[in-house]
């Protein structure tokens, strides 16, 4: 009898442990954001305008604001976590962050292992070249046979790998493919329009800007799929930042435009 109670209790506490861990792995990301009270955002640091680090050490740009008005709304601290371009969607999907705020574009290829937040950022690719080259690419069409430089895992190499005979050159960032393109090594480089502005402006590499390519890309901010609370939060949180003017005034003092609304 005493065996027989004893395999009951065991069936019950085991029973009562089954479903704790699946309430907990059922938890949204909300209330794991609420409980903690931060929201973990990762981005590179290496990627002025919108993220890098300023002299202090602090972070600081564009998405590094947008970042921090998203997280008051939504009542909690930012708590950003820098890692390479190149591993920062594997970062999201194991967990080390909760969100993405660094112009990841809004693709159908990304949305069917990822939810998006609206978009916050309108651009568009462009070409980038030597001051020397004397050669007017006008499309991507125009690079077949040459060497173009692009960010390993940007939608700027899927742009890229999309058109056959480019000989697409991926890199972990910007700085390097820049370099490699100053010292001949590429043709042309492709990236955000918004960025290179601002990076020619301030880098004293031999470089300009080429031509636009492409439609126009929307960015947002992705995070894993299965977290309903959490996406009406955002979408909630970043509603009211478009309406307050929050996200006009953010643009405006890293662009001198707004670029949170489509291009025309």
């Amino acid at each position: 009898m005493k065996s027989g109670l004893l395999k009951k209790l065991l069936a019950t506490a085991l029973l009562g442990a089954s479903l704790a861990a699946v309430t907990a792995h059922a938890a949204d990301l909300l209330d794991q954001v609420k409980q903690r009270g931060t929201l973990r955002i990762g981005l590179e640091g290496t990627f002025p305008p919108f993220n890098s680090k300023a002299p202090s050490g602090e972070l600081v740009g564009y998405d590094v604001d947008i970042a921090k008005a998203v997280a008051a709304k939504l009542g909690v601290k930012p708590e950003f976590v820098t890692t390479e371009w190149s591993g920062i969607i594997a970062g999201l999907q194991a967990g080390k962050f909760d969100v993405i705020v660094n112009q990841v574009g809004i693709t159908d290829a990304r949305k069917q292992t990822l939810d998006f937040s609206p978009a916050y950022t309108y651009s568009a690719a462009q070409l980038i070249q030597r001051k020397d080259d004397t050669r007017q690419f006008h499309s991507l069409e125009d690079l077949k046979g040459k060497k173009l430089g692009v960010g390993l895992g940007t939608n700027y190499m899927d742009m890229a790998k999309a058109v056959p005979g480019i000989d697409v050159k991926t890199y972990p960032g910007a700085p390097e493919y820049l370099r490699d393109l100053a010292a001949g090594r590429l043709d042309a480089a492709l990236n955000d329009r918004l960025m290179l502005a601002y990076l020619l402006k301030n880098s004293p590499l031999p470089l300009r800007t080429g031509a636009n390519v492409g439609p126009g890309n929307p960015s947002g901010i992705p995070f894993k799929k299965g977290n309903p609370e959490f996406a009406k939060a955002i979408d909630d949180a970043m509603t009211q930042l478009e309406a307050d003017g929050t996200f006009t005034k953010i643009s405006e003092k890293w662009f001198g435009i707004d670029v949170s609304k489509p291009i025309k």
